[in-house]
């Protein structure tokens, strides 16, 4: 045996073999974090996957198939006009509406396609950070004050971020550039509005899907909410006829398997990085190993380490689309403070552990940390401020 060699792989069944051994079970608490855990895993497989994730991964795939590689250089590549391409990724959110995981699949899709890291890091803060609807509701239920600076603070965090990413990255971004600008110009597969209505179509199935419920009837968010499903059916009807009309054979077989390999990438971890996240934390409502209580008295006040609790609890947990606002509304009933309030806004919806394990996997476990950590410091440092000034 070369105990050199497999150290490692004795350490982990050692570690493994002792997790076994003293496991809990039995014990109130844990019992009753295994069951949240199953439970967040199969809501999340109930509501999240066939309506969100599925269509993410086929946008995802048509991406790499239909979109040239030169078109997606030109606006989101290390080369591209920086006003245009920051811009572009800073509101995608507006359009999108989307939770940290769906955004996973579209994210990888333009990054492996040559996006420069900045605009891909900044459409994926952006694409769960800045969604209209949950500005709105946090508005309504925490306060103008909060909703406008939640507003204000994801615009700026997904400008800022791509920003600063890229300047940490900068010789590899530059080394990025001129590959690219050697890289010949391809010829446009078909029409750009054919492309662009096929687009169209499965970002409006993807969005008329998970269109949320308002909180209050009346209005055009209510109105579009009642028709979501003719909505949505009329989008896949134009889709399939987009398909049939226009789209060859050759090139479907290329959509399904470049579909089917992101979903083989992002799918596994992200029923992991569930798993982990409903043990530690459980579903909203209910407790994991970790209490509640714990978190509540974890960000009263306007201090340091409350703002920075809550920006690592924000980044850890996972929030589906709106569920964030209900559950600080019920931690400012326990005296949560303001600040850490707008510093969980600004860090939860955009980060969870899912989305942390599937980040690595696309850019690598150094850009993550760095992701990660620019996320959780500017949003400790925006609630320090708002709880000072408010």
């Amino acid at each position: 045996m070369n105990w050199k060699k497999d150290w490692k792989a004795a350490a982990v069944i050692a570690a493994v073999f002792a997790a076994c051994f003293w496991l809990p079970v039995g014990k109130a608490r844990f019992d009753s974090a295994v069951g949240e855990a199953l439970r967040l895993v199969r809501w999340y497989a109930r509501e999240h996957v066939l309506l969100c994730l599925v269509p993410a991964f086929f946008i995802a795939g048509a991406i790499s198939v239909f979109v040239g590689q030169a078109s997606v250089m030109k606006y989101l590549g290390a080369r591209a006009n920086k006003v245009l391409a920051y811009g572009v990724a800073s509101v995608s959110g507006t359009i999108l509406a989307v939770c940290s995981c769906t955004v996973l699949p579209l994210f990888s899709g333009i990054y492996r396609m040559g996006a420069g890291l900045g605009p891909a890091t900044a459409f994926l803060y952006s694409g769960p950070a800045i969604n209209v609807l949950a500005i709105i509701l946090t508005a309504r239920v925490l306060g103008l004050k909060l909703g406008i600076a939640r507003a204000v603070g994801a615009v700026l965090f997904s400008i800022v971020i791509g920003l600063l990413m890229h300047l940490i990255y900068r010789k590899e971004e530059v080394r990025k550039a001129n590959a690219q600008a050697v890289m010949p110009e391809e010829g446009p597969i078909r029409p750009l509005w054919q492309n662009a209505v096929t687009f169209a179509a499965m970002v409006a199935v993807l969005v008329f899907a998970n269109w949320a419920k308002p909180e209050r009837a009346g209005g055009a968010w209510h109105v579009v909410y009642s028709m979501r499903w003719g909505l949505a059916g009329a989008s896949l009807l134009v889709l399939i006829a987009a398909i049939v009309l226009w789209i060859k054979r050759s090139e479907l077989v290329q959509w399904s398997e470049s579909s089917w390999g992101f979903a083989r990438q992002i799918l596994p971890l992200l029923f992991v990085g569930v798993l982990i996240a409903g043990l530690l934390l459980g579903r909203p409502g209910h407790e994991g190993l970790i209490p509640s209580r714990w978190i509540a008295s974890a960000v009263g006040g306007n201090s340091l380490w409350a703002n920075v609790f809550a920006s690592l609890a924000g980044a850890l947990m996972y929030f589906a689309t709106l569920t964030e606002v209900p559950i600080l509304q019920g931690l400012i009933g326990a005296g949560m403070g303001k600040g850490p309030a707008l510093a969980l806004l600004l860090a939860g919806p955009a980060l969870s552990l899912p989305n942390m394990l599937v980040i690595r996997s696309v850019m690598g476990t150094q850009k993550t940390i760095v992701y990660v950590t620019l996320v959780v410091v500017m949003a400790t440092i925006s609630g320090l401020l708002f709880g000072a000034l408010f």
